[in-house]
């Protein structure tokens, strides 16, 4: 079989050169392996890798193995896969931005430990989402609505790559959803300054200007496949035209549905479940993935 490996490395990180590659190709090599032209997506950031005659199930250990460390994502496809996807539909919290808003919203309450605890375990699968949620929400009841600017003002920021990522792939007809299991207060914000063209995500209900709940239903795991498949039929493409990205247990399902699903630096779980992992690069890294060079994006 023809495959194509990408390799990519962080641009604030740049390792990646050819004596790397040559190390690579000679690992394919004595592992039975035939390789071919390298070509640059944007040099010394990310370049693919022809090679023939090895099982793709392995190749990504074996390289990831040689490479010792070196912080270069490595990802396998087939030769004739039609790489550039449809529809992104991407997750919000530590995918798209840096923070988890919630944990962010708790720091206000002088909760943020207690908080970021149950973040952290729903997001590697311990906890049932709906219920983790419901449990934060309910210690950070009486928390102003003044919070939420607060929190969106000093602490929510792009992902590296982010505006690059979503407006490159709008640019060439992509369709963009931003899904997550937040809150819209800012995922309407977000998309609009990474330039999604759509976004969901759950709601938060105060009374007299005081959270005391968060809105049925919830938007969980399920709730993201769905808005997958809904976006799929709406724009009449297949699930195998999309990319899906995130970095939680709760991102899963939407993961495994699409046909380029993405762990961006992300929970074991998903990590270990996902098509492509990416563990070094920026979000610039799912241009490279579909294909796209340098010269293609659509800067900030």
């Amino acid at each position: 079989m023809h495959h194509i490996i990408t390799l990519i490395c962080n641009p604030a990180n740049v390792v990646l050169d050819t004596s790397i590659i040559a190390d690579l190709s000679s690992v394919l090599q004595k592992a039975g392996g035939l390789t071919g032209r390298v070509e640059w997506l944007n040099g010394p950031i990310a370049a693919d890798l022809e090679c023939a005659g090895l099982d793709p199930g392995g190749i990504e250990d074996m390289l990831r193995d040689a490479l010792e460390g070196e912080p270069v994502d490595v990802v396998v496809h087939q030769a004739d896969e039609q790489r550039r996807r449809k529809l992104l539909i991407a997750d919000m919290d530590s995918t798209i931005i840096t923070v988890e808003c919630l944990d962010e919203l708790a720091d206000f309450a002088g909760r943020k430990a207690e908080v970021s605890a149950i973040t952290e375990r729903a997001m590697r699968g311990e906890l049932v989402f709906e219920d983790a949620l419901r449990e934060r929400i309910a210690i950070l009841a009486g928390l102003p609505q003044s919070a939420l600017a607060d929190t969106y003002a000093e602490r929510v920021r792009l992902m590296p790559g982010a505006r690059q990522l979503v407006r490159t792939m709008a640019a060439f007809g992509a369709q963009t959803i931003l899904v997550s299991g937040g809150f819209t207060y800012f995922t309407e914000r977000v998309a609009a300054d990474a330039g999604f063209h759509a976004h969901r995500a759950n709601r938060l209900i105060f009374e007299n200007n005081c959270l005391t709940g968060v809105a049925n239903p919830i938007l969980g795991r399920e709730a993201k496949l769905q808005a997958l498949e809904e976006s799929c039929s709406v724009h009449a493409l297949s699930p195998d035209q999309a990319l899906a990205v995130g970095d939680g247990a709760n991102d899963l399902a939407m993961i495994q549905a699409a046909g380029m699903g993405i762990a961006f630096h992300a929970k074991p779980v998903v990590a270990a479940a996902a098509r492509a992992r990416i563990d070094h690069g920026d979000l610039t890294a799912l241009l490279y993935l579909q294909g796209y060079r340098g010269s293609d994006f659509v800067q900030d």
